[in-house]
């Protein structure tokens, strides 16, 4: 398949010497069916400005212009890559822009102009894909600047990302990203499907911000969850007891039996607990 008369991915990658770095958590996705698959669950991408993390070659950059995007921002910290993606720029004029730099360091809200429409769509490296989801989970005011984040992680990553109570891999991540927004794991994709191929098996996950999460202040949740997950096992009246407060009160304002643990309560119920405990600290 080809979505475009620009070379092949693997000729691009021969002419400008990118060897994927480990350091870099590079992985090159050379398969456009997937790069343009990718690019589809985002949903309408005709009117909109898509940021995208660590484009490499542009595999994913090329079916993202080629399928109808307005505009890419592409942020990459390797600059072998730069002069790869500048040949992308010259094929779209106008319509990519390259940002060199740590997509850690990024302020992503003053990359998109106000009132534009915008998604994150990303072949994450896996070494900063949950940092990076967390910031953008967690960046205020909400709703977010971008309608929706389409993202590529290891699969046992998208599986926290999008675990229901009771789930073994329900954590953390889950809580908040379920605070915030609704998650789905679109599509698998194979390690065969990279360059170099990783030992894992990868998801894309699609996720759209809620429009109104349930009222609750963001350090609160935080510090409620870290403290219900760091002993995960235990009962919860014994795992909130570092929280600071009677955690037998906490547990009946929240309307939650003492007996119960982090794993079985629900989203609405860590909301319930963060209220309480932000409740009883300033009482």
């Amino acid at each position: 398949m080809s979505v475009d008369d620009l070379p092949p991915l693997r000729e691009v990658i021969r002419e400008h010497g990118l060897s994927a770095l480990k350091s870099l958590g590079q992985n090159f996705l050379l398969d456009l069916n997937l790069t343009s698959k990718i690019a589809r669950t985002a949903g309408k991408l005709e009117g909109l400005t898509v940021i995208e993390v660590g484009p490499g070659p542009g595999g994913l950059t090329r079916a993202l212009l080629a399928l109808g995007t307005d505009k890419v921002i592409a942020i990459e910290r390797d600059r072998r890559c730069i002069a790869a993606l500048a040949e992308v720029a010259a094929h779209y004029p106008g319509r990519l822009e390259v940002v060199e730099g740590d997509a850690l360091a990024a302020d992503y809200a003053a990359l998109i102009p106000a009132s534009t429409r915008a998604a994150i769509v990303a072949n994450l490296p896996y070494n900063i894909a949950t940092p990076l989801l967390v910031g953008w989970l967690t960046s205020d005011p909400w709703p977010p600047w971008y309608e929706s984040l389409t993202l590529m992680f290891q699969r046992e990553v998208a599986e926290r990302i999008v675990a229901a109570s009771g789930s073994d891999h329900y954590g953390r991540l889950a809580v908040l990203t379920g605070w915030r927004a609704n998650a789905r794991i679109a599509f698998d994709v194979p390690a065969s499907a990279f360059v170099p191929p990783p030992k894992v098996t990868s998801s894309v996950v699609h996720i759209v911000p809620r429009e109104k999460p349930l009222p609750c202040e963001l350090k609160a949740l935080e510090k409620v969850t870290e403290a219900a997950f760091g002993q995960r096992r235990k009962m919860l009246r014994q795992s909130l007891k570092s929280l600071g407060v009677d955690a037998g009160k906490l547990l009946a304002a929240a309307g939650i039996e003492p007996t119960e643990r982090a794993e079985r309560i629900p989203v609405e119920g860590f909301v319930a607990l963060a209220n309480a405990w932000k409740a009883m600290r300033t009482a």
